[in-house]
């Protein structure tokens, strides 16, 4: 076979160390962008990203010759750096070392993504802790 393929959709939460509330509206938009690129620079593009205050939710297609584990590094070091220039009030802003990450079977990409939507207002109802 000359060529391989795949198409492995996973399903990403990071937390803010201590789960401290950093991602505020006036940063939320430009976190999910940056971490977007970094998301892509990984040729792992995010299909979604979204958060509340103390952890973010992204759903990406896995490139096929990077692993989970590398990727989530990269994406969680470069927005930390990035996210620390943001104002002095974020300038002590640090990802939790762990994470959760889920493959997501391409039947379930349409409910995984209205989940991740919808987060703001589900943890109106349900703490993330």
């Amino acid at each position: 076979m000359p060529q391989s393929l795949g198409s492995v959709p996973i399903h990403l939460i990071v937390s803010t160390k201590h789960r401290q509330p950093f991602i505020s509206d006036d940063v939320r938009e430009s976190l999910h962008r940056y971490m977007s690129t970094a998301f892509k620079s990984c040729d792992s593009p995010a299909v979604l990203i979204n958060s509340v205050e103390d952890h973010v939710h992204a759903l990406f297609h896995l490139a096929r010759t990077v692993t989970i584990s590398s990727v989530v590094e990269e994406v969680k070091k470069s927005s930390s750096k990035w996210i620390k220039t943001q104002g002095s009030s974020l300038s002590e802003f640090s990802w939790q070392a762990g994470y959760g990450a889920f493959g997501v079977s391409e039947s379930n990409v349409a409910a995984v993504r209205r989940y991740i939507e919808q987060q703001r207002e589900h943890h109106r109802k349900v703490s993330f802790q």
